[in-house]
């Protein structure tokens, strides 16, 4: 088991955070969703607003050391290497999933700040970090929804994009990424 990347594949770390992230995403958004179907001001409700607070942070402290790791400047080759402009597209939609994996929690923390509500993280209460504005309540509030949909298809793309590699293009793109028990030896060559 190697921890940290190499030119072959990514380490169990980057492979870890990685998947972590995905469920965390899922979690955050179906918390989200799923609020939709308790009425208004009831405790289910309420809950699952906490637990998309909650999880969203720490999707906030995680990327601190997923960052790490992109700045370790190792990364497994795609093999066999795809023209420029893929790289290119592929680099940008990374940078973007990471902006959206700080600005979501940010703005949310924001958010809840300006609306003078109580910003839970696991029985901490964490402090407000601008003042009540309703006025800027709702600025953040549209920014946080907006983004947060244009997040469901950043992250349908980046799943399809690896898809499509994986089987249309028959690289190494998603294997990559995938522990070494979950590529068979029916699977593409590496």
């Amino acid at each position: 088991m190697k921890w940290l990347n190499n030119t072959e594949r990514y380490g169990t770390l980057s492979m870890a955070l990685h998947w972590i992230i995905v469920l965390l995403f899922v979690a955050i958004y179906a918390s989200i969703e799923l609020r939709e179907l308790f009425p208004k001001g009831s405790e289910p409700r309420e809950a699952m607003k906490a637990w998309h607070f909650m999880l969203g942070l720490s999707l906030l402290v995680l990327i601190g050391p997923r960052l790490w790791f992109m700045f370790q400047g190792r990364f497994p080759a795609i093999q066999p290497e795809p023209p420029r402009w893929q790289k290119l597209l592929g680099r940008s939609m990374h940078l973007t999933l990471y902006a959206l994996m700080i600005v979501m929690p940010l703005s949310g923390w924001l958010l809840l700040s300006a609306e003078a509500k109580p910003i839970p993280f696991f029985g901490l209460q964490l402090p407000a970090l601008i003042g009540e504005s309703k006025s800027v309540a709702e600025l953040i509030e549209d920014f946080h929804e907006t983004i947060g949909t244009l997040g469901y298809f950043l992250i349908g793309l980046h799943s399809a994009a690896a898809l499509y590699h994986h089987y249309m293009l028959r690289d190494n793109t998603l294997r990559r990424m995938l522990p070494k028990c979950c590529t068979t030896s029916t699977d593409l060559p590496e």
